[in-house]
């Protein structure tokens, strides 16, 4: 056995767990963006806004064939109004719509507090089909003082003038009903037109609180 393989495995178990000791600030000394190394490229923060008793909040700017991939992040996401639906819909040039039409798939799986319920299930109900409704990312939010929404949304490839724009979200939040929700959702805006901008809000009542931030990552 040669020493770099005999110096490895020495790391590791029998059973193929790691050891302690192989994790050092040594070891993980030249390692940076790991999340981003498996998103496929470097993060960029483009821009950041930060709601207060704000009706939406929109992109206006910054989506544009700089990057391949824009992903948004929501921290904290808060409603002024219970059981509200947290969604999301974009547009094309200096339009102010938010009317392209979508096709989406959605799944969930939920867990109550009270442990007397817990599904994972295709959610059909809130899917769309040829819609130009706003997609909801997330349902009936609570909006008790300890409660809120986070997740994130990535757009690819949105100034294609060839294709559809693909989306993909992965959302956690507290139900109004104290039950933990993971939603899953997934789609395509059907358009060859560039998308340029992009606006969330809630179904009902205004977003109280909370931060969504826009990355650009590049090609890998």
């Amino acid at each position: 056995m040669g020493t770099i393989t005999r110096n490895a495995a020495n790391n590791f178990t029998t059973g193929g767990v790691i050891l302690p000791a192989a994790i050092n600030d040594a070891s993980v000394a030249s390692i940076s963006e790991l999340e981003n190394a498996a998103a496929g490229g470097a993060m960029t923060l483009i821009s950041e806004q930060t709601a207060s008793a704000s009706a939406s909040i929109s992109f206006t700017t910054g989506i544009d064939s700089t990057y391949p991939i824009y992903k948004f992040e929501f921290i904290n996401i808060h409603p002024a109004t219970d059981g509200a639906d947290f969604t999301f819909q974009v547009d094309t040039g200096t339009n102010t719509n938010y009317n392209q039409t979508m096709t989406t798939t959605s799944f969930r799986a939920y867990h109550t507090e009270a442990d007397d319920e817990a599904v994972l299930e295709y959610d059909p109900g809130r899917d769309l089909a040829q819609s130009t409704s706003f997609k909801i990312l997330t349902f009936e939010c609570g909006n008790d003082s300890d409660e809120n929404t986070v997740g994130t949304l990535q757009l690819f490839n949105p100034s294609s003038s060839t294709f559809v724009k693909h989306f993909i979200s992965t959302i956690q939040s507290v139900k109004n009903t104290s039950m933990s929700v993971n939603k899953f959702n997934a789609g395509y805006i059907n358009t060859t037109t560039p998308i340029t901008r992009i606006q969330f809000k809630f179904s009902s009542g205004n977003i109280d609180d909370g931060t969504i931030k826009l990355y650009g990552i590049s090609g890998s």
